[in-house]
């Protein structure tokens, strides 16, 4: 089949090379501009554009959809149908009506749960018992379209966003090729019952609030691993948590109450968290042994508490 490829990130180039492999014809790559990153801030293409370029494909980085350029572009591949991931621009309708078989998205969630920016860190947040991915037929309004194929598998206790979004990603591009070989597939409306919104991740977020549950920030600190990372200030200084498991334990909130060679124990506003693996800033992601050997602490001392 014939398509056009619209994305952006890691997630969406798994799904690019599963479209690839499965012998489709991806006549154009639409891309976010190249974007600075690293120490030297030199311009990196993103995930999509590497694959993209790799396989001889040619890639089109417009700043907008909406300009007529962009649209005659689109136009001009004469392509079945536009498979979108994670691109990061809105497709006016103009675009969405050009394909024979319109616009498929790939969205991480089981929607109509978590439509938006932040579907896996919302649903990690939130405790949710599972996940997923819909293939869904795009339309004007934000992940509201009909869906043509959804999986789903169980969270796990120790997964993170990092982990979730991997299986996600591989999940995301079966799926995208099965629904390319069964074009045109009947399509479920969305119900209006159980729509939440995943709002983009802002950092401010990833500080901890030690008033809340062991199992609340243990579900924080998987959230938001790997990126930004849950924040503790510990005598004014930022220390990342990556790593930690709720326990039993009571006591004064952000107040150590144990400290050994595998964890330090925090009290929280139920239960106790014990973290096994922290970061002090501009320094590595430790275990707690090597982390205690920079930075000495003791039963007592104290996390400290957000105003």
């Amino acid at each position: 089949m014939k398509l056009i490829f619209a994305g952006t990130p890691e997630f969406a180039a798994q799904a690019l090379q599963a479209i690839i492999d499965a012998g489709h014809q991806v006549a154009l790559v639409l891309t976010q501009p190249d974007r600075p990153a690293g120490r030297g801030m030199s311009l990196q293409p993103s995930p999509v554009k590497k694959l993209a370029l790799e396989h001889g494909i040619e890639v089109f980085q417009p700043l907008t959809l909406k300009e007529t350029v962009a649209q005659e572009k689109i136009a001009a591949v004469g392509a079945e149908v536009m498979v979108v991931a994670a691109y990061g621009l809105i497709l006016p309708q103009v675009v969405l009506d050009l394909p024979r078989f319109g616009c498929i998205n790939i969205h991480a969630s089981l929607l109509p749960r978590w439509r938006g920016a932040a579907p896996i860190q919302r649903a990690l947040l939130a405790g949710d018992a599972e996940t997923g991915v819909c293939i869904m037929q795009m339309e004007a309004g934000l992940d509201t379209g009909p869906v043509l194929l959804r999986g789903a598998f169980p969270i796990e206790a120790a997964d993170t966003t990092a982990t979730l979004h991997d299986r996600l990603a591989e999940l995301g591009g079966r799926l995208v090729v099965e629904a390319l070989a069964k074009l045109p597939l009947p399509a479920e409306t969305q119900p209006v019952a159980g729509v939440t919104y995943a709002s983009k991740i802002e950092k401010a977020e990833a500080l901890i609030d030690w008033s809340k549950s062991a199992a609340e920030l243990d579900r924080h600190i998987r959230a938001f691993n790997p990126f930004p990372g849950a924040q503790a200030l510990l005598g004014g200084q930022t220390v990342k948590l990556w790593q930690a498991s709720p326990v039993a334990g009571q006591g004064e909130i952000g107040r150590i109450l144990a400290v050994d060679r595998s964890s330090i124990v925090i009290a929280c506003g139920d239960g106790a968290l014990a973290v096994s693996e922290l970061q002090k800033a501009g320094g590595k992601r430790l275990p707690v042994q090597q982390f205690l050997a920079g930075n000495p602490l003791k039963v007592g001392d104290r996390f400290d508490i957000a105003a």
